[in-house]
């Protein structure tokens, strides 16, 4: 299993059982605002905007939330966020990317920053460890919707660059240039995807041993509950065991 969807999936499943809904809320909420605002209010016309309402959707973030989030975006108060990507080494050396939204730039960046130190690793300059990473679109479904060979054949029609299938579900990878279209294709083929947005995908992943896997992921956990932060990354896989411990 790649590392990133490995990471994911041990986190979603966690999250399934102790996440803080009003904090998820919130921070789904952000990206809705903001996506709302650097584009149009209307989803069909934004793509951004689509992918975070169907990612609110996903986590069944009611419908006056979404509504919501999206009137704060047309009013004339309410918060300006910056977007900030901060990029780092964890323990083991493994490459870390987490996007935040924050309208404090400095509480962020020291947050952020304490995190990558208490955790053995250190923040780098911005560059640092993208490289590792390529920018690319992603659209996921849940492995009902279709078999591994029906996603594949229509993902392959759509012009997708890949497709990785399990019983986590399906991810279904393309281009920045062609992400929209393939995303509309599979849509139109199979219904709303669960996810679909652009993501951060490792060119190779890094094997760590458990105590370093555990150290790893305490730094995923704190880094996903800070308030600005919307997305981690990262290029890690860990033991079959460590995965058993952490979820069961």
């Amino acid at each position: 299993m790649a590392g990133h969807s490995q990471f994911k999936n041990i986190m979603h499943r966690k999250g399934r059982q102790d996440a803080q809904k009003s904090k998820l809320f919130g921070k789904l909420a952000r990206e809705i605002t903001v996506a709302a605002k650097l584009g149009t209010p209307d989803p069909a016309m934004n793509p951004r905007l689509r992918a975070a309402v169907v990612a609110a959707r996903a986590e069944n973030m009611p419908k006056d939330n979404i509504e919501r989030a999206i009137k704060k975006a047309l009013g004339s108060e309410g918060e300006n966020y910056d977007e900030i990507r901060y990029e780092g080494y964890g323990p083991g050396g493994v490459a870390v990317i987490v996007e935040a939204l924050t309208d404090n730039r400095n509480r962020a960046a020291s947050d952020i920053r304490s995190f990558f130190t208490k955790s053995g690793g250190n923040l780098g300059e911005s560059g640092s460890v993208a490289f590792l990473f390529d920018r690319t679109g992603i659209i996921e479904y849940d492995s009902g919707v279709a078999s591994d060979d029906a996603m594949l054949d229509a993902a392959i029609e759509a012009g997708a660059d890949d497709v990785q299938s399990s019983e986590a579900g399906h991810e279904v990878y393309a281009s920045q240039e062609t992400f929209r279209e393939v995303a509309k294709a599979l849509e139109a083929k199979f219904g709303e995807p669960r996810k679909a947005a652009l993501t951060w995908k490792p060119q190779n992943t890094v094997t760590v041993d458990d105590e370093t896997g555990e150290k790893l992921l305490k730094l995923m956990d704190m880094l996903n509950e800070h308030d600005d932060v919307q997305n981690v990354f990262a290029n890690f896989e860990v033991s079959e065991t460590l995965i058993a411990k952490m979820t069961g």
